[in-house]
């Protein structure tokens, strides 16, 4: 994806503590699971904790047609539960400060709350958590950077609100310069998020690779995006493969980190139990805040205006 990167610069090597996240071993779902890690630091900004503070979503105000729209249950409590992956900028993370979780997924559910009336009470997940809490109805909304796939769509409905993409990160020192194809991986060692899509991808790629008579890809899987990072630092992986924005973001904040480019771009949703009537609604109102222009500060904000989308759907095609 060619998001423009998070405007806030890279640190200069100044050794910051590791933004605090949550563990996120992913079932169906996650693009990537991520959570703080001990060892060695990874240099970050030195303005992280200021990162993401501006307010983009409290003059929104109810849309009375939209909110007689909510189920019953939902009208008559006024609170929209809500389980959220938090991981790492400028999807979900949890800033220095302490304070509540920040990023777009945060600033987008806020948002569509607010549009139909609703106070939500969030909780912090990981993947598995938020899809067993959802079908056993702990929450009405789930958000975790979750790109639209028929797999997925078996399991929960998408509402449509975003786009991402696959991407890849090296090292400084590192000789490649752009993945066109997963070909290209072919006897390197390869680091992403555990139980992701991306792992499933490495795996049929090294396949296809010794079938070719090429050295397989080495992968290695993390549920801690720290962890990924540091191994990339420490030589143990080549490259990473994993959300766009998120190694967009990275490199933006760690020294030696350099991003190469997207393979593909997704379709990116909120998330509900399979056949909640919440859905529509829901659409009705990222609709909304796509036609007041609020939608278009949010993404602003994070830098992602490029990752768009000119209407939300309900369970949209896997692909833009």
């Amino acid at each position: 994806m060619s998001h423009t990167p998070a405007s806030v610069p890279a640190s200069g090597g100044r050794a910051r503590r590791l933004l605090p996240t949550v563990a996120g071993a992913a079932l169906l779902t996650l693009l990537l699971a991520a959570c703080g890690s001990g060892g060695d630091k990874i240099p970050e900004d030195t303005r992280a904790a200021d990162l993401g503070k501006e307010d983009v979503v409290s003059a929104i105000t109810k849309d009375p047609a939209l909110a007689a729209k909510l189920p019953a249950e939902l009208s008559t409590s006024g609170v929209l539960r809500v389980g959220s992956a938090i991981g790492v900028p400028p999807i979900a993370f949890s800033p220095e400060d302490g304070g509540d979780p920040r990023g777009i997924d945060i600033d987008i559910s806020e948002a569509v709350a607010r549009v139909l009336g609703l106070k939500i009470e969030r909780t912090k997940v990981s993947g598995a958590s938020l899809i067993t809490g959802l079908s056993a109805g702990r929450y009405e909304l789930g958000t975790a950077n979750l790109g639209v796939t028929d797999e997925r769509k078996q399991a929960v409905d998408f509402v449509l609100y975003n786009t991402d993409g696959t991407g890849f990160a090296v090292r400084d020192d590192s000789q490649l310069k752009k993945v066109d194809k997963l070909s290209q991986l072919c006897g390197l060692k390869v680091g992403t998020g555990t139980g992701t899509s991306y792992e499933s991808d490495l795996g049929k790629a090294s396949k296809e690779c010794e079938a070719a008579g090429q050295k397989p890809i080495t992968v290695s899987t993390y549920s801690d995006a720290a962890a990924h990072f540091l191994a990339l630092r420490q030589g143990h992986v080549d490259l990473l493969m994993t959300t766009s924005s998120v190694l967009r973001y990275a490199a933006t904040q760690q020294p030696n980190l350099r991003y190469l480019n997207e393979l593909e771009r997704k379709n990116v949703g909120l998330v509900v139990k399979k056949g909640s009537p919440l859905a529509e609604p829901l659409k009705e109102a990222v609709d909304k805040l796509i036609k007041d222009g609020t939608y278009k500060k949010i993404l602003t904000k994070w830098q992602l205006q490029d990752a768009a989308v000119p209407a939300s759907a309900v369970n949209p095609p896997t692909k833009p």
